[in-house]
């Protein structure tokens, strides 16, 4: 069996001991070089290899000390004799700094370690006489040096530190290049929005007629002309009580942010449903809501949006809903109870409730007009207004408190919303209340046109487009009541009639029209009721409508069949 310190192996030479060392070990003899590899030779770990290699080559050609052997050790790799190579730990090292993975130098020149010499071999010095080499001088030459070592130095441009920091100043540098830009950006879109808001402003003020050193012509006709948005509901107060009905247009012009009470008396003609002509006031009564809308937008040539129906009891409680109203009152109102004090006292600022406010917007004196009671009605309706909330939703809520039954036409959200955009006008004094002026015939007078219907309502007379009727009103100066005859005709032949009256008797007709564009119009209507051509002229036309025919004693009465 083979021995753990000394294998025994059959095809290798076996050493030849020569000696003895002092522990009483035998030496072996060192092989001779050119024998081969030895794989039961133990090899040098890494770390002695890379220190062999980096050993400095000023041994080269110089004649080496030699080492004092090493006490033995257990090894159970050291076979056949082999000794370890002899390293130099070297004190030399120890004066050294420590430096960061140097780069590997040129490899020495391999040399063979020198035999370790036996004890008691002659001429050869005990051990214990022996010295530890020693450290060579100064100024020997055979000292280290530093240009025999190459230490690794990493160029700067392949150091990561120096390529963070590249990387960290060009995106700093972009980033201060991104907000100088951003910051350029941020002034020109600002002097771009104060540039706009500039011109906005010049050219808002000089389309209101606002620019210091305009005059007030200017200022007005610039108010006047241009297109105007209208929102127009229709007021019927019915008195529950003593009978009749009273009109008012409730009319918000937002481009010019007014609001407008427009006072229509009953007397006032219109056609029916059938265009046969009629009063305001039978046109409430027997048409309903609908008819007499339909029958005023065409009368007046403006659109009217809904109906609100008001029943006394129901402004009664829409008074207290505000907590009562303030006007000024021109007559006292009795209380039907007899000795009672009276309702509404005359006087300016007098506070009503619900029940006073009704008595004085339905009061008619005996023989006093018409228009008198509707103006009363006019100033209630003004102090609601300004009462009620400017907010849409608080006004919702006060026309729902009334639990009435609304026009399919206008619902409470609708009605609420319009009475406070209104409420907001009369709030501010942007409010004001006209009458429509009618002549005893009922007929609209020649004022109306402009005050009124053109104005406030924005009624005007354009040509008709597809599908349109021509509105065409009658005067009737025959002296012979021709006006419901030509009425059938004109109805007949397809035109909507939109009033008609009497006027002072005249021997030739005229068909009027006002535009040009209604030129064609104006001829055909000659031609329907029979009347010559001739009678064909430009003037201005009664109210809203497109032709205005005024009857002469020439006008052949049509016989009935």
């Amino acid at each position: 069996m083979n021995d753990q310190q000394h294998p025994y192996d059959p095809y290798y030479p076996q050493p030849q001991i020569i000696g003895y060392d002092e522990y009483g070990q035998p030496v072996y003899q060192q092989p001779q070089q050119g024998y081969g590899y030895d794989p039961y030779a133990q090899q040098p770990y890494p770390e002695q290899q890379q220190y062999q290699e980096q050993q400095p080559s000023q041994y080269q050609g110089q004649p080496q000390q030699p080492q004092q052997p090493h006490e033995p050790q257990y090894d159970p790799y050291g076979q056949q004799g082999y000794s370890y190579p002899s390293y130099d730990t070297g004190q030399q090292w120890a004066a050294q700094p420590e430096a960061a993975a140097p780069a590997p130098a040129a490899p020495p020149v391999a040399q063979a370690a020198p035999v370790a010499a036996p004890a008691g071999v002659p001429g050869q010095r005990p051990a214990s006489e022996r010295s530890a080499p020693s450290r060579p001088a100064p100024d020997d030459d055979r000292e280290y040096r530093t240009e025999q070592f190459s230490f690794i130095e990493e160029p700067d441009e392949d150091s990561e530190d120096v390529i963070d920091w590249l990387k960290f100043t060009e995106s700093r540098s972009e980033r201060r290049e991104e907000a100088r830009r951003r910051g350029r950006n941020r002034i020109i879109a600002l002097v771009v929005v104060l540039v706009l808001a500039v011109v906005g402003g010049v050219g808002y003020l000089w389309s209101a007629g606002k620019l210091p050193g305009a005059s007030e012509e200017q200022q007005k006709g610039s108010t006047a002309t241009g297109p105007q948005k209208r929102d127009t509901i229709v007021v019927h107060l019915h008195n529950t009580t003593g009978g009749g009905t009273s009109t008012v247009l409730l009319v918000n012009n937002t481009t010019t942010r007014q609001g407008t009470s427009v006072l229509i008396p009953n007397s006032v003609v219109v056609a029916d449903g059938e265009g046969a002509a009629t009063t305001l006031g039978k046109s409430v009564e027997d048409d309903g809501s609908s008819g007499t809308r339909e029958a005023i937008g065409n009368l007046l040539g403006a659109p009217i949006t809904g109906t609100w129906r008001l029943d006394t009891p129901y402004l009664d409680t829409l008074v207290d809903l505000v907590s009562g109203i303030e006007t000024d009152t021109d007559t006292d109102v009795p209380d039907p109870k007899k000795g009672a004090e009276p309702l509404v006292r005359k006087g300016e600022k007098q506070s009503l409730n619900g029940r006073a406010a009704v008595a004085y917007a339905t009061y008619r004196a005996p023989g006093e007009a018409e228009t008198k009671q509707l103006q009363r009605f006019g100033q209630v309706m003004f102090a609601v207004l300004r009462k009620i909330s400017d907010n849409p939703e608080s006004a919702t809520m006060t026309v729902e408190s009334l639990t009435q039954i609304f026009d399919p036409s206008l619902s409470e959200k609708d009605l609420g919303a319009a009475l406070a955009k209104l409420a907001e006008h009369a709030k501010v004094g942007d409010y004001k209340t006209a009458l429509l002026p009618v002549g005893q015939d009922g007929t609209l007078t020649e004022g109306a046109s402009d005050s009124v219907v053109k104005d406030i309502l924005g009624g005007k007379v354009t040509a008709p487009a597809a599908g349109d009727v021509p509105r065409v009103s009658l005067r009737d100066g025959s002296g012979r009541k021709a006006t419901e005859a030509a009425r059938i005709v004109l109805i007949n032949g397809g035109y909507a009639f939109v009033g008609g009256g009497d006027t002072d008797t005249r021997e030739k007709s005229q068909v009027v029209y006002g535009d040009d564009l209604q030129k064609a119009t104006a001829a055909e209507v000659a031609k329907t009721l029979g009347l010559p051509a001739g009678s064909v002229t430009r003037g201005k036309p009664s109210g809203a409508a497109a032709v205005t025919v005024i009857l002469g004693q020439d006008y052949k009465v049509p016989e009935a069949r």
